[in-house]
């Protein structure tokens, strides 16, 4: 699946021949990346996603897995192709899944979603300080994707990327008016 970008994408009005993203071209030193959709969305629109980042081996196909346990919807796993905010998976990877142990799994898909988050699987910090990914100009956490806690905490910052939730500090904290 393609999408028709528009005017001002690097790859031109054209529309995406070539993905913004994909295994082949690095993304902040990454070259793999997973993705899922929110559940529960309105049809009409490609629903709110995150993003998963983090090298080969790191946890990014367990941590969907575990999302979609949570009722999240796979969009791609191992490459996304990415094009103007929007998620989709490589054809030739469109409905599968790795899961370590029982090998590559077919799974219902979203073929079309809205980034809204990126994780990125690394060493977390206690309380952080806002981040956005300089790419995607998105919020960006940090998880460790090992702990039992990480499904819960990317839905929780993706219901704050998305306004659903507040914060008071970390990640999402925003100034009190005054």
């Amino acid at each position: 699946m393609r999408h028709d970008c528009g005017s001002g994408f690097p790859h031109g009005d054209e529309g995406c021949k070539v993905p913004l993203m994909n295994a082949s071209v690095q993304f902040r030193g990454q070259r793999y990346a997973s993705c899922a959709a929110r559940p529960d969305t309105d049809a009409a629109s490609p629903p709110p996603a995150v993003l998963i980042i983090g090298p080969a081996g790191a946890g990014k196909s367990d941590l969907l897995l575990r999302l979609m346990d949570r009722g999240f919807r796979l969009v791609a796993d191992d490459r996304v192709d990415i094009c103007d905010g929007l998620a989709s998976p490589p054809m030739a990877l469109a409905g599968l899944i790795e899961i370590r142990g029982l090998g590559i799994m077919v799974s219902p898909y979203v073929p079309l979603a809205k980034l809204s988050l990126v994780v990125s699987l690394e060493t977390e910090e206690r309380l952080p300080s806002p981040r956005r990914d300089s790419q995607l100009d998105l919020p960006l956490i940090a998880i460790d994707p090992h702990a039992a806690s990480a499904p819960c905490r990317v839905e929780w910052a993706l219901e704050c990327a998305l306004g659903c939730r507040a914060s008071r500090a970390g990640a999402f904290a925003q100034e009190e008016a005054v």
